[in-house]
């Protein structure tokens, strides 16, 4: 392990950042921390065509919102810049030259037609599809007459016989054959690098010495290794995580529901409840607890505990995580978190600002799943939001259910004590009154004064909604 290790996340801007690559970030980053490394982020958007600015200023928002901080990046500089491989072109053409001029790449004139139709060939004679090398041997003369037809060259790397080995972090000893890669590209005919190459030159020039990353990596990792040795690199160490699956097994996608971090923010989750899921997700820490906080992540993060076979998003095992960090903030802080999903609720914006609001936040807490639950159960404080439930429309429609709530009235109308003396008071008057107990005494006036049959406790109900309004409410029932 080097005294300072150095990790990298390197997400494209091609889309909102999936969970999957949140935990790839995650765990780069939980390694960085726990060996006092450095983090960078890095931007691969040579994908012209797919690479967008939002997507990008989308990804920064979402690690921000996680809290994975990084040390080094486009938005704020390093000694190893530009952090971005669009920036990068005149670096990347100056190694592909080293490779010309060492004989160990050659131009492809073959069309994607071209490649396609010998990529079907391989599959119907049952052999593995790769590139067969029918430009690896052209003539000079063939290239020119290639070129006047206006063909533009991709480069691709020579493949020789050779098995490439390597001991990965989490999966042991590696192999993979050559003769089933053939030759691949490494830069594009449009003049872009391709991935396998641009990343190996970006991963050692910025000094990278592990690189964290999905199982679905494996592959590429052979490709880069013929690469770095090619170039005469020192490889960084490796480490291949298992990916996350839907409950299928297969490979989680949107038809397993919400994928990205973006559209988790939106349904009200805390950025500490997805961070402590994603961590437990293919990995394990030394004491088996499942409700961690950051520190006691980033202090048993291990990559010999990562788990070697795929991990399976469990969506209610994160909303019942999520339930219990909402019960555990502080609730000044969870109102501020509130607000926003409030807002989109059309509450009177007055009333959530009010210091008795913090009140009701204190009620409700327990009650909810995510932040955007938070209408549904405070609706029964505002007058404006108040309605009647069928079920609580059922309870009320006997004469003993009225006869509870009349008397209930009666009793308030008559007495000024405060809140919790005059709920508890009214209760025992009418009992005694009616001879109406538990669920024939309580739930007809919850009905009444709330609309619903559950909720918070109804006496701190009661304190909250303060007299006025539960007598204005009562009298709907009482006329």
């Amino acid at each position: 392990m080097p005294p300072k290790p150095r990790v990298r996340f390197a997400p494209s801007p091609t889309g909102e950042l999936h969970v999957g690559n949140a935990r790839t970030a995650l765990f780069n980053w939980m390694f960085a921390r726990h060996h006092g490394g450095d983090f960078i982020l890095r931007i691969e958007d040579t994908d012209e065509s797919r690479s967008a600015l939002s997507y990008q200023i989308n990804l920064f928002d979402d690690l921000n919102w996680l809290g994975l901080d990084w040390d080094e990046g486009s938005s704020n500089g390093g000694a190893y810049g530009p952090y971005k491989q669009s920036e990068r072109l005149t670096i990347y053409r100056d190694y592909l030259q080293k490779l010309v001029a060492a004989d160990l790449v050659y131009p492809c004139y073959c069309t994607e037609e071209e490649l396609e139709e010998e990529r079907q060939a391989l599959i119907l004679s049952k052999r593995m599809p790769r590139y067969m090398g029918k430009c690896r041997n052209l003539t000079a003369e063939e290239r020119k007459l290639k070129e006047k037809e206006g063909r533009k060259p991709s480069f691709r790397f020579k493949v020789n016989p050779q098995v490439i080995e390597f001991e990965d972090l989490i999966r042991g000893t590696m192999k993979f054959e050559a003769e089933a890669i053939g030759d691949f590209i490494i830069v594009r005919s449009n003049g872009m690098p391709a991935y396998n190459f641009a990343v190996v030159i970006d991963d050692h020039l910025m000094n990278i010495t592990h690189v964290i990353r999905g199982e679905d990596h494996l592959s590429n990792t052979a490709l880069q290794i013929m690469l770095y040795r090619a170039f005469g690199f020192e490889p960084p160490a490796f480490a291949h995580h298992s990916l996350i699956l839907g409950r299928d097994r297969s490979k989680l996608s949107k038809r397993h529901g919400s994928v990205s971090i973006g559209e988790f923010r939106k349904q009200g989750f805390l950025p500490e409840a997805m961070i402590n899921y994603l961590g437990l997700l293919g990995s394990s820490f030394t004491d088996a607890k499942e409700v961690l906080s950051r520190e006691e992540m980033i202090n048993g993060f291990s990559l010999e505990r990562a788990s070697k076979s795929g991990a399976v998003f469990d969506e209610e095992k994160l909303r019942w995580l999520n339930a219990i960090y909402i019960r555990n903030c502080e609730t000044k802080d969870l109102v501020k978190r509130l607000k926003p999903f409030l807002e989109q609720s059309v509450f009177d914006n007055e009333k959530i600002h009010a210091e008795w609001f913090i009140h009701i936040v204190e009620l409700v807490k327990t009650d909810l799943t995510t932040l955007a639950d938070v209408g549904s159960h405070i609706d029964i404080f505002f007058d404006e939001k108040y309605s009647m439930t069928d079920e609580a429309k059922a309870i009320l429609n006997n004469d003993d259910a009225r006869k509870v709530v009349k008397n209930f009235l009666e009793y308030l109308k008559n007495n000024n004590d405060e809140p919790q003396t005059l709920y508890s008071a009214a209760m025992k008057f009418v009992r005694d009154k009616t001879g109406a107990k538990g669920k024939g005494l309580f739930m007809p006036v919850r009905a009444a004064l709330t609309g619903k049959v559950h909720g918070p406790e109804l006496d701190r109900i009661f304190v909250v909604l303060g007299k006025d309004t539960a007598v204005k409410r009562l009298e709907l029932f009482c006329d």
